[in-house]
């Protein structure tokens, strides 16, 4: 047996001792649970399924896999699981979908005997839905969307807390106090980490004396770099910004903001463009311009999925509860510019940290004085080391209530959760997105939960939307 077959065993061997009996309930029941959307069979059903000898399974992306960003990072962990489960798993994958041709791509998946498919959209939502209904013998999995039935499960590595950490920075490298954001789309995911990043701006950017504001531009498109590059040009030249953050897929605006930085190193700018990439690490394509970013290891819940379907956890009529919801504590999610051949993490430029370690604030939780640098490890620390946080896959209901309970008593002492912080606590004031004069308020102490969180369409005061750019 092959290394990777013996590990992939041990890992259902773990999985099978470790859930088995929590899904042992959930078959018997039929899976009937509190759900998103509807679906399900009979008991019976579930309990006569039995796994293929050999699965095959195919992800459908929306853009290219060579845009180094979303597509790009799904498409490395399948990889990984291809590589992990290799004697008994077989990968395909369909680039640069669009939403109407989902359907056929399905059918032609289907056809071909690929019997468990990951859609990997928010717009694939809906005919995932269709198809799954279609298809009740096929195991789905949507990533990024909130609706489920029988064999359609759903599953994201959300990224807003890195993106917070994020803020951090630029509301202390920031001079202008002007910091830009460009939008694939706004929709609720994009909108949280717009709002999260701004929320770290401004923590840190107010202790220093900046007015800070966030300017968004929105694109209209997952993976279009002349527009992304044209927009970040336009938050640089007309809204005097210094530092970017973005949503899109490719590596445009990480080049441009080189160029404007090595321009103000070389005297020929007023101030420098620092960027944090997305979703891919990016400094190798702007090694004084990229201070940090945002790393996704989606090989992390596809390691658990399908481990599960080969153990026979997961059945096409089971899936109706089943919704991953991973952060910064689940390993699916990092703060990074680069990973090295080793897999150590550069965590911050190194231009960068002796910039933040000379830069002094106050801790807002302890009332320390400290660097932004520790300030910046302080929480992410606290974020990724939460104990008992990292949903295996759990329904909105159980995340909400972690989420309203960070921590427990039992026997006199404190049993913590989740996070002792979170970036989404009020006080916070904002606007709804598509009716500004309609006011949004979180009061002192209350801390969003996931479905406020899910469906967040509102943003911060200090973020200025200016609508469709590029």
């Amino acid at each position: 047996m092959s290394k990777a077959a013996l590990w992939g065993t041990v890992i259902i061997l773990l999985i099978i001792v470790g859930v088995g009996a929590f899904y042992a309930g959930m078959m018997m029941s039929g899976g009937q649970g509190g759900g998103a959307a509807g679906g399900g069979q009979a008991a019976a059903q579930n309990m006569t399924w039995t796994p293929p000898s050999k699965i095959k399974a195919a992800w459908i992306y929306v853009g290219p896999i060579g845009d180094f960003g979303w597509s790009y990072m799904h498409d490395q962990g399948r990889k990984i699981v291809a590589e992990l489960y290799k004697d008994w798993l077989e990968t395909t994958y369909v680039e640069s979908v669009s939403e109407d041709k989902l359907p056929q791509t399905i059918d032609s998946l289907v056809s071909k005997g690929y019997n468990v498919i990951f859609t990997t959209s928010f717009e694939f939502m809906d005919k995932t839905i269709e198809k799954g209904a279609e298809y009740p013998n096929v195991i789905f999995f949507h990533c990024s969307g909130y609706k489920r039935r029988a064999n359609v499960g759903t599953y994201f590595a959300d990224l807003y807390q890195v993106y917070y950490l994020n803020g951090l920075i630029a509301g202390a490298l920031t001079k202008t106090g002007h910091i830009g954001y460009v939008a694939a789309y706004t929709i609720p995911e994009v909108v949280r980490h717009i709002n999260a990043f701004a929320i770290g701006a401004k923590e840190v950017g107010e202790q220093l004396g900046k007015d800070i504001k966030v300017y968004v531009l929105e694109l209209g498109a997952w993976f279009n770099p002349d527009k992304a590059r044209a927009s970040a040009e336009t938050l640089w030249s007309q809204y005097d910004v210094d530092v970017l953050a973005y949503t899109e897929d490719s590596t445009a605006i990480l080049q441009l903001a080189e160029e404007k930085t090595e321009a103000y190193l070389n005297g020929t700018a007023d101030h420098p463009l620092y960027v944090f990439s997305h979703y891919s690490p990016g400094w190798i394509y702007g090694k004084h311009a990229v201070v940090s970013g945002q790393i996704v290891h989606w090989e992390v819940i596809y390691e658990d999925i399908l481990a599960k379907i080969k153990a026979g956890i997961y059945t096409p009529y089971n899936l109706k509860n089943v919704d991953y919801w991973y952060l910064l504590d689940s390993g699916a999610v990092d703060l990074g510019a680069w990973i090295f051949s080793n897999g150590t993490v550069m965590r911050i430029n190194p231009e960068i940290v002796p910039i933040l370690k000379n830069i002094t604030v106050t801790d807002k939780l302890t009332g320390k004085k400290m660097s932004v640098y520790d300030l910046v490890m302080e929480r992410y620390e606290m974020m990724k080391s939460a104990k008992m946080s990292t949903p295996l896959e759990l329904p909105a209901g159980m995340q909400n209530l972690i989420a309203q309970k960070p921590s427990i008593k039992v026997d006199g002492k404190t049993i913590q959760i989740a996070s002792p912080f979170d970036p989404f606590t009020g006080p916070l004031s904002g606007y709804k997105k598509d009716n500004p004069s309609q006011k949004v308020t979180v009061p002192a102490g209350k801390r969003l939960t996931h479905d406020d969180l899910w469906s967040m369409q509102w943003f911060v005061d200090w973020v200025t939307y200016l609508g469709k750019g590029g």
